[in-house]
């Protein structure tokens, strides 16, 4: 199974990543749940009451739509505040992933929702919309959404803790940037032919506007080029810039209007890259953190240490994953990919560059660069390119007694 989705698949999951998606879905439910209970009170055959307290329910009902508006406020405030800490403390590039959090997107959208269905049932229990049952069930409905609402507090307040905090939003990149460099380690031409050349007869098929691509959907390109008898060549790829002087494609063939709407109805571009199918994006992200961490400003050369280890995990998982394989799925289709020097020049340069003055980050990276050498000897070229610029650029600025202090924790 290849990484390339179609265009729909890849739309639905950034709407369903959205906060607003989630908080919308649990008010229709409340809605509905705070409905259903009139309706199913009139035509059950059999008698359910339950001998309540005058406006016991309405009570209830007052009390929850009170604290959920607090609740939701002090949610709404403390997810901002954990966005604008990872912006500040390590790289707005992990905001995207913090906001995409399953445990506050759930915490908050159950307090909208239980709100919303407190304030449905006191406007339905003032005009009379109940029966006597009906109250019953809504009393039964009332004391679920508590239960909801104190589970999810709890967890809230546990998830809080660490929310948006630097250790978190280390491993949420990591995370990010495993997955993706892991699915492009096992199929890094998305099920097409590895593009080595463009031909020179090829037709350039350019995008309106310079954005960036975030998702190309293989198979309709090959089903296009196999419709209209044509090979395709794709050279945006994602995470790079589309616009008139960087084509999305080339085409070898006849560029009718149909193959051009075709051929841009396949990508999806943003004003902002994407985790999802770049494979760059996340190691950017995490050298990104590291190099924060060693502006003077912060001189924090621990974190930067943590972030060497999260990339040594990332590319030691990614390197394992690789799986070679002639089979071609789209054989109409060929792609251009980065190249491991890329990418390891992505996560490490920064690291060398602004930690050539720390003797113990410099070390760190040393023995991170040789052991991801020892994980893929077919690679180490890559890895010991970077080596070589990492001790050069330390030899400019450390002192005697700190190089020695290095070649001896690396002998």
């Amino acid at each position: 199974m290849t990484t390339s989705s179609s265009r729909p698949l890849a739309m639905l999951r950034r709407i369903t990543r959205a906060v607003g998606a989630r908080a919308v879905t649990f008010t229709l439910v409340a809605i509905l749940f705070a409905l259903a209970a009139g309706v199913i009170g009139s035509v059950i055959p059999f008698e359910l009451r339950v001998e309540l307290g005058q406006n016991s329910v309405d009570s209830l009902l007052q009390i929850i739509a009170t604290a959920m508006l607090t609740a939701t406020t002090f949610s709404i405030t403390a997810m901002v505040t954990a966005y604008s800490s990872a912006t500040t403390i390590a790289t707005p590039r992990s905001t995207k992933l913090l906001i995409a959090d399953p445990t506050s997107q759930n915490a908050l959208s159950t307090f909208v929702g239980a709100f919303v269905f407190a304030l449905v049932g006191i406007i339905a229990l003032s005009t009379g919309y109940y029966t006597e049952q009906g109250r019953t069930i809504l009393f039964f409905g009332t004391l679920v959404i508590i239960a909801m609402i104190v589970v999810t507090l709890l967890r809230w307040i546990d998830h809080l803790a660490r929310f948006g905090r630097m250790a978190d939003v280390i491993d949420r990149v990591e995370d990010a940037a495993t997955r993706t460099l892991v699915a492009f380690a096992k199929h890094p031409t998305y099920g097409a032919r590895e593009l080595r050349g463009v031909p020179a007869d090829a037709t350039a098929v350019t995008a309106l506007e310079g954005e960036y691509v975030l998702n190309v959907d293989v198979a309709a390109l090959d089903a296009l080029a196999e419709k209209h008898r044509c090979e395709i060549y794709v050279t945006a790829i994602p995470g790079t810039i589309a616009d008139r002087r960087h084509p999305l494609v080339h085409v070898r063939g006849s560029v009718t209007d149909d193959v051009d709407r075709g051929v841009r109805g396949a990508f999806i571009l943003g004003r902002h890259r994407d985790y999802e199918q770049d494979p760059r994006l996340g190691v950017i992200a995490l050298a990104e953190i590291g190099s924060r961490a060693l502006s003077p400003s912060t001189n924090d050369p621990g974190t930067a240490i943590e972030v060497i280890a999260a990339l040594q995990r990332v590319f030691t998982a990614a390197l394992r994953s690789r799986e070679p394989s002639g089979d071609v799925e789209y054989p109409h289709v060929w792609i251009a990919r980065p190249s491991i020097h890329e990418l390891v020049t992505d996560a490490f340069r920064p690291l060398a560059r602004d930690g050539a003055g720390f003797v113990e980050v410099h070390i760190r990276l040393q023995k991170c660069l040789q052991a991801l050498r020892d994980t893929a000897p077919d690679e180490a070229a890559a890895f010991r390119r970077a080596t070589e610029d990492a001790v050069d650029r330390a030899a400019a600025v450390l002192s005697r007694s700190d190089r020695r202090a290095a070649r001896a924790a690396l002998s």
